[in-house]
């Protein structure tokens, strides 16, 4: 299984996830939500916190960009760029 290509933007976000985590060590945090028991490829199992990382925070910027003045979600919210995304990935 080779390791998936990601869009332009969607490396920009892992690129962004790997600055924040060298700040506040965000690793251990992804590896727990990362599901190790669906890989069987170890180089795809390896860039796992990546793809997590890049994505979520993709995600919180979307909220920043839809609701810039929300501090508590709720599921309309997220319904709302849950459907953005499902457009992108």
């Amino acid at each position: 299984m080779a390791v998936p290509r990601f869009t332009k933007g969607l490396q920009e976000s892992i690129h962004r996830s790997r600055k924040i985590d060298h700040e506040i060590k965000l690793q251990p945090i992804l590896d727990q939500l990362a599901p190790r028991d669906r890989v069987r490829d170890e180089e795809t199992e390896s860039k796992y916190s990546e793809i997590i990382g890049g994505p979520g925070l993709a995600l919180a910027q979307a909220f920043k960009i839809v609701h810039p003045d929300l501090k508590n979600s709720q599921t309309h919210h997220w319904d709302q760029i849950r459907a953005i995304f499902d457009l992108l990935l």
